[in-house]
């Protein structure tokens, strides 16, 4: 479990994160969107016990603790925006110190590499490693952690599609064994794909927070059908617009925004009304757009 609860963070003069208030639940994986300098990375760290809090606070576990205590800290594992690794270690001998450290025999290592598609680039040195395969080596460091709470800041920024395959089966598992993932990401495939729920970080400020039922409502409201006509029906347009208030004729085309459920009754007025379809197109929400609606939208 992580639960911000009035979470503020300046630095010096500049507010990076104000007065954030929500809760990830044991089990839930929620993805953390904003624009660049939006407060995302300053949170998650914050939750990593690398940030200490201007004021409010920031709880990990059950039973809750600060996350600067310890205690909290062992509960987590991290995945930082950029990751860095000695050269001359093999990926191998890079897990296996970070294993040693959390107190993991070899066994973990060897499972981790091959969770994040490495084991046949163990022995390798890491000087030898693209930016996508460095970015794999850290998401091994922290599987191996087997923590139940997971911070990962922009986590398939660099990776190929292996790793992303990787990726997307590490949070499946993490989720099936009750564990709170926390993420940020610019990619929206990523989030429609992952997450549970959806918090939209703005200046610093929580503007927005969605299930993916909410989502999917949102993004239904936001599809179009773009209908050829052979001529335009005053009559028509107004029986539609008593289904879709928001239908407009453009040109030889009828355009109904709404969701895809009310698309059949639409086309059913049309036939009635004895005009004949030339075309037709329909388009869903996007999130991407969604995404912009509300980051242009916010104060």
């Amino acid at each position: 479990m992580i639960a911000y609860r009035g979470f503020t963070k300046q630095f010096g003069r500049q507010t990076a994160v104000a007065d954030l208030t929500f809760e990830v639940a044991a089990g839930e994986v929620v993805a953390l969107l904003g624009p660049n300098g939006s407060g995302k990375t300053t949170s998650i760290k914050a939750a990593a016990g690398l940030v200490r809090p201007t004021s409010g606070e920031v709880l990990i576990g059950e039973p809750a603790r600060p996350a600067l205590d310890a205690t909290a800290r062992r509960a987590c594992a991290f995945l930082p925006q950029r990751v860095a690794f000695p050269d001359q270690l093999t990926g191998r001998e890079v897990v296996e110190f970070y294993c040693a450290l959390r107190g993991h025999d070899r066994d973990r290592a060897r499972e981790a590499l091959t969770v994040a598609s490495l084991n046949g680039a163990g022995d390798r040195a890491v000087a030898t490693y693209s930016g996508g395969m460095v970015q794999r080596l850290g998401l091994a460091v922290a599987l191996a952690a087997r923590a139940p709470v997971l911070l990962l800041d922009e986590p398939t920024a660099a990776l190929d599609p292996d790793g992303l395959c990787a990726f997307y089966g590490l949070i499946e598992q993490r989720r099936g064994a009750g564990h709170t993932v926390l993420f940020s990401s610019h990619q929206m495939g990523d989030v429609e794909r992952l997450a549970d729920r959806f918090a939209v970080l703005v200046g610093g400020r929580l503007v927005a927070t969605f299930t993916g039922q909410e989502l999917a409502a949102r993004l239904a409201d936001r599809g179009v059908m773009k209908i050829a006509v052979d001529r335009q029906e005053p009559s028509l347009l107004s029986a539609i617009r008593q289904r879709s208030p928001r239908a407009l004729a453009a040109g030889d085309r009828i355009i109904v925004p709404g969701p895809a459920s009310e698309r059949p009754a639409i086309l059913d007025l049309v036939r009635h009304a004895g005009v004949e379809i030339r075309g037709l197109t329909a388009e869903e929400g996007r999130l991407d757009a969604f995404y912009r609606e509300l980051v242009g939208g916010a104060p």
